[in-house]
């Protein structure tokens, strides 16, 4: 079974989001056989920043489904979304 590579858009709920500790909380969320192999920043608007994770996941039947649930599980995330995939 191969890899896939997925960059996903985070939002935050506001601007007063604290960007570090919202990485630790994506970090400890990740379920089983996903890793996180590095986070991007985007300014949007008005303050706001996105996180941009690329999220490392085994290529099975879920694909990134089980990530992008888990991300939209914690408190402060508006949003999550996947902006590219690639197989690794």
């Amino acid at each position: 079974m191969g890899k896939v590579a997925a960059k996903l858009k985070v939002m935050p709920e506001s601007p007063e989001v604290d960007l570090d500790e919202l990485q630790h909380e994506l970090e400890d969320s990740l379920p089983e056989g996903a890793k996180i192999n590095g986070f991007e920043r985007d300014d949007v608007a008005f303050g706001l920043v996105a996180l941009l994770p690329t999220v490392i996941v085994p290529d099975d039947a879920g694909g990134t489904e089980a990530v992008e649930e888990a991300f939209a599980d914690v408190g402060t995330v508006e949003s999550v979304a996947v902006e590219n995939v690639g197989r690794i």
